[in-house]
């Protein structure tokens, strides 16, 4: 019997353990925040999301943060309050979802509460990471716009949730910033650890069919 090359034997087995759709591996987000996200995904450091300053470990000065917030989860799934909600099964499952997860400043992610994702242009000014911001919008800065759009894509789709901001902005978004390097090597990593992709990293043009 011939014997399949060793890359293509790697692939094969890629894909029977790596799946397109939800996190079912995880269902505790405390567990996987400090033992997967920081733990496994940054255990050597990284860059913070937002504003691309280099870590090699936590710190205080960082948070994990959240590409679609929790607290519009929680509306979504009117699952209640945060205490509430933590009891709940599907909750805690889209909580611990790593491709939902990212490094953030904690004033940021204080910042970002309540904001929809928009285009707001010239209505503020870039801060020192890009970011413009006003009390009810948020727009991140060019070099991971396609990176918001593409977990916000998942997060919808996956889960059922609704949209946070108007599609056509995502849509744009996706455009703009193609997949990079970065992108793609943490989704790789997540995938291997959680056990699923996102489908919109992996053919970005999937979003314009939405």
């Amino acid at each position: 019997m011939k014997k399949l090359p060793i890359l293509y034997t790697t692939f094969l087995l890629l894909i029977t353990t790596v799946v397109i759709g939800q996190n079912t591996r995880f269902s505790d987000p405390d567990t996987v925040i400090k033992n997967e996200f920081w733990g496994n995904l940054y255990a050597e450091g990284g860059q913070s999301f937002f504003c691309n300053t280099p870590f090699t470990s936590k710190g205080f000065l960082l948070t994990d943060g959240y590409i679609y917030p929790l607290a519009d989860i929680r509306s979504a799934l009117a699952c209640g309050t945060s205490r509430q909600c933590e009891q709940d099964n599907r909750y805690r499952q889209i909580a611990s979802d790593l491709h939902n997860m990212v490094p953030v400043r904690s004033r940021i992610e204080m910042q970002r509460r309540n904001a929809r994702y928009d285009d707001i242009g010239k209505v503020a000014k870039p801060d020192d990471c890009g970011i413009r911001a006003s009390a009810q919008f948020f727009e991140p800065p060019e070099r991971v716009k396609g990176d918001v759009a593409r977990t916000m894509a998942y997060m919808v789709t996956t889960y059922d949730l609704p949209w946070l901001g108007a599609t056509s902005v995502f849509k744009g978004w996706n455009r703009l910033d193609p997949p990079d390097d970065n992108e793609l090597t943490r989704h790789r990593r997540i995938a291997e650890i959680q056990g699923n992709q996102n489908p919109f990293v992996n053919n970005p043009d999937q979003l314009d069919q939405l």
